[in-house]
């Protein structure tokens, strides 16, 4: 932070007071955020059931996890900056809105293709909202106060990502799919509510103007690179032209992208920020943050529901120990931050992140279920020692007026990360799956083999489905070889699962040298504050 930053800082300080209702908008914030984020992470449990009862592929189901991401991320700069110019209480309305229809909409999908295209309207919906949660929080609340509520927003980020697939698992008990992006919807109707109520407006005096085309260049880069990692990692081989031309056009577009944004005079995203060391660092965390997150996330779920068996209400429940640990850590790394440094408490952060994934190697079909609610809770603490500290060291470098655009980035990074998270390590895990699963398919019919290689669940259907048809005609043999493909699918899956955590590892320890290298220490004269 450069000086007169931290001059206008201590200035807020002692002269702002902030919003006189700040509390009450901080509420519905945390409101407006549980839709953005349950509605994503409710569909994480749902994926096996998704595979068996609409016929979806191990492709289509990272897309229907992706397709959200990518338009998410795409859509913030802009969102951002019509924040700015239009009102942000204004964009939280219709953000609110579009996210609940398309929600609506996903529920009654009748093929994976209509899934993944609701999705993507979601996605829509969910960029308006959550960025502009964070730039009403900075602007509402004076300085002094600021590092505290940005905690209590990671916080309820944290719960959120488990809040999500257990009340998902609880729907899918007893009701059909389709009701998991139901839940979302009566949240955000108390969204709406508690913003027209409590949140007042506010916008940018001096608003840049909508780079539409650096929009459309940015989703188009995002679309590229996810489809050829997403497709590189089902098996077609990653040499062949389906895999390099989205993959060489993806990297090439994200180039010119940032070209052309270094030049404009209204950038869809201002990257003169990430000259900045603090705001670069921050944001390269807060990306490896949510690739470890949303990558072990996904197949995570695979674990619990294939290998071991759970049920989607089991499954969601074992993911409780994750949302608790940054939750219960996210509102204490504001003041250790402010004791210690960021530097320190994030670089410890991504140690345990690093640590809980290395437990990894120790988990089976029968590894007992302390270890692995040990290893989500470390994690769980990691990620939230990471959230608020970097949150609040990009979000003070942002000019406050610019305060949407700030978060627009904030908001990219994560998203990015994540979709990148699912579409690598989703891709790792299918390809060292395959490899694992091996000739053990070819006991199944011909038309069937390819499908039941690219996941445990095809395995584990396609297995079903063969030991039924085996059991009725009274063939012993090939009854026999049903079962013993369904025992090498958990076994291949868990050594899957081994290879594709030390990948998720290796990042979080990347990660943990990127924030100590350019991440700032602890500020002279820091000390805890008294509101802490």
């Amino acid at each position: 932070m450069t000086a007169t930053e931290r001059d206008r800082a201590a200035g807020d300080a002692e002269e702002d007071p902030g919003h006189p209702r700040r509390w009450w908008v901080l509420a519905t914030m945390t409101v407006c955020l549980l839709v953005v984020i349950t509605g994503n992470t409710t569909l994480n449990v749902a994926i096996p059931t998704l595979q068996r009862e609409l016929g979806a592929t191990q492709g289509e189901l990272q897309w229907a996890v992706d397709a959200y991401i990518v338009v998410f991320a795409g859509l913030l700069f802009s969102w951002g900056v019509v924040g700015d110019r239009i009102g942000r209480r204004r964009v939280l309305l219709i953000g609110l809105g579009v996210f609940a229809a398309g929600s609506v909409a996903a529920a009654f999908s009748g093929s994976p293709l209509e899934l993944i295209a609701w999705r993507a309207v979601m996605g829509v919906g969910g960029a308006a909202v959550q960025p502009t949660t964070l730039a009403v929080i900075t602007n509402v609340f004076p300085a002094r106060e600021r590092g505290r509520a940005i905690g209590i927003w990671a916080a309820t980020a944290g719960l959120a990502v488990a809040g999500g697939p257990l009340a998902s698992g609880a729907v899918l008990t007893h009701f059909w799919w389709g009701a998991i992006f139901l839940i979302g919807v009566p949240v955000a109707v108390l969204g709406i509510a508690g913003t027209l109520a409590f949140v007042p407006e506010s916008r940018d005096p001096s608003p840049g103007r909508l780079d539409v085309p650096g929009v459309l260049l940015s989703i188009a880069a995002l679309a590229g690179l996810v489809y050829g990692i997403i497709h590189g990692g089902s098996g077609v081989g990653w040499g062949t032209p389906g895999v390099l031309v989205p993959l060489v056009g993806g990297a090439l577009l994200m180039v010119l992208f940032v070209w052309l944004q270094r030049r404009s005079a209204h950038p869809a995203l201002d990257v003169s920020l990430f000259r900045d060391p603090a705001f670069s660092a921050a944001a390269a965390a807060l990306a490896l943050n949510f690739f470890a997150l949303m990558g072990a996330t996904f197949y995570l779920v695979y674990y619990l529901q294939g290998a071991r068996g759970y049920d989607p209400l089991q499954s969601g429940a074992a993911l409780i120990p994750v949302a608790l640990g940054m939750a219960v850590m996210a509102p204490q790394s504001s003041r250790l931050a402010e004791r210690f440094g960021a530097k320190a408490v994030c670089a410890a952060g991504f140690v345990l992140i690093t640590l809980s994934f290395l437990a990894f190697q120790l988990l089976d079909e029968a590894a007992p279920l302390w270890l692995l609610l040990t290893a989500l809770s470390v994690q769980g603490l990691g990620m939230g020692a990471v959230m608020a500290p970097a949150t609040e060291s990009i979000m003070s470098v942002v000019p406050r007026e610019k305060a949407g655009a700030g978060a627009a980035v904030n908001n990219t990074v994560r998203q990015v990360g994540g979709a990148l998270g699912v579409a690598i390590l989703g891709s790792v895990l299918a390809t060292a799956y395959a490899a694992g699963v091996g000739r053990a398919v070819d006991v199944l019919p011909a038309d069937s083999r390819a499908e039941a290689s690219t996941s445990i669940a095809a395995t584990l259907e396609a297995a079903r489905t063969a030991g039924t048809q085996a059991r009725a005609a009274g063939d012993e043999a090939a009854l026999a070889a049903a079962v013993q493909l369904e025992d090498t699918a958990r076994d291949a899956f868990v050594s899957a699962m081994h290879v594709t955590a030390v990948g998720t590892a290796a990042a979080s320890a990347v990660a943990a040298v990127v924030v100590l290298v350019w991440l700032p220490g602890r500020r002279p004269g820091a000390r805890a504050s008294p509101s802490a």
